[in-house]
């Protein structure tokens, strides 16, 4: 290493993961151009000169059952990934959330001398709070997204910072909706839907034909209705699929752009996750739905510390979106719950101040913040 081009490995799993530390490399790379950076990861970190030894899709797989079925797979790509590491011997390890994939392989770096750094907490305030102390033999330096997060990891003697929510700095406070709605060819006076069941493959093929059901009772409510549907690439063949089990038809497929779908439409029924934090960040009223496999549901369940399972709830300590959960999320309660939101104006208003609120508590210069802890940790 030089000071002015130090070698950064890293792994982001999945689309969520892979913006997230796209965000960052960006930081890091206005600090340190020459930089080299290299590990598992997708096309917005390849955008900043990345260089993929494995596609970050190979990481994305959710649930206790869905991951044991992948076992192999994963276990035999951190395995390699470990072995090439400490022989090349990187100036920092950066683990981007996926934090079943990357703890391990982290510990072993940090014993193997690397120094590491992980970007996004684990949530241990909502389930497994225990692993705290596997955090703690894993990670030099935790960078946390949500401001009530450090206090947990300093009380037991892991440094942590709290650096902001990089897609609040990246979303504006008030997005143009006409712009959004011109670009993706709607009419500005027409009510819009926007369908997100998922960026994985696990929750396409349990989400998308409910919600393509959801959206046929809506249309039969309100006929006026349109609805957008951004598609993963690689996965259109299971919304299509999906689709044609539900025997939709009216919904436009769109090739990725969610933010211009959330930006454009008037509410969203959102699979839980990364999505539902950029609906609230959006402003978007929505309804948030969740389903897996029977026996990783019934183990999550009993593992839950709150009541909350959306990002927005949590964040804002209350229901303050519905919550459509498993066996609950059916395609009638989806569809009347999402219709409510343009059955009660007042109540979308107070979401808006809501939502506002919670922009401008997760905005920070989140690239400077980060790369400035990971510097630190990089000198020792």
């Amino acid at each position: 290493m030089t000071a002015e081009a130090p070698r950064v490995a890293m792994v982001a799993g999945e689309a969520s993961g892979d913006l997230l530390a796209g965000a960052l490399l960006q930081g890091l790379r206005r600090r340190w151009p020459a930089m080299a950076a290299m590990g598992i990861g997708g096309p917005r970190m390849r955008e900043h000169g990345f260089e993929a030894w494995w596609p970050h899709d190979k990481l994305a797989v959710r649930g206790y059952v869905e991951v044991i079925r992948h076992y192999r797979e994963l276990a035999g790509i951190r395995h390699a990934l470990a072995e090439r590491l400490v022989a090349e011997r990187p100036d920092v390890f950066v683990g981007v959330d996926a934090p079943d994939f990357n703890l391990g392989l982290e510990t072993r770096l940090k014993s193997a001398g690397i120094r590491t750094v992980h970007f996004v907490s684990p949530s241990i305030w909502a389930w497994r709070g225990g692993r705290i102390h596997r955090i703690g033999a894993a990670v030099h330096h935790m960078l946390c997204i949500f401001p009530f997060e450090p206090v947990l990891y300093e009380r037991v003697g892991i440094p942590a910072t709290y650096v902001g929510h990089p897609l609040a700095a990246s979303i504006a406070l008030q997005p143009d909706r006409a712009a959004a709605r011109a670009a993706l060819e709607l009419p500005a006076d027409v009510p819009v839907v926007a369908l997100l069941p998922g960026s994985r493959r696990s929750e396409v093929q349990h989400l998308a034909e409910p919600f393509a059901r959801a959206a046929m009772l809506m249309r039969q409510a309100r006929p006026d209705l349109r609805f957008v549907l951004p598609v993963v690439p690689g996965l259109r063949a299971l919304v299509d699929a999906a689709l044609a089990a539900a025997r939709a038809e009216g919904i436009d497929l769109l090739d990725g752009r969610s933010h211009e779908a959330l930006a454009a439409c008037d509410a969203t029924l959102i699979a839980s996750g990364t999505a539902t934090l950029e609906a609230a960040l959006f402003k978007r009223p929505m309804v948030i739905a969740y389903k897996m496999n029977a026996i990783s549901w019934q183990i999550l369940k009993r593992m839950n510390y709150q009541p909350w399972v959306g990002l927005p709830n949590i964040l804002l300590e209350r229901f303050a979106v519905p919550e459509l959960l498993q066996a609950d999320a059916t395609p009638a309660a989806l569809a009347r719950e999402t219709l409510a939101w343009f059955d009660d104006p007042a109540r979308c208003d107070r979401l808006q101040v809501d939502f506002t609120g919670l922009h401008h508590q997760l905005k920070r210069d989140t690239a400077r913040l980060a790369t400035d802890a990971i510097a630190a940790v990089i000198a020792g």
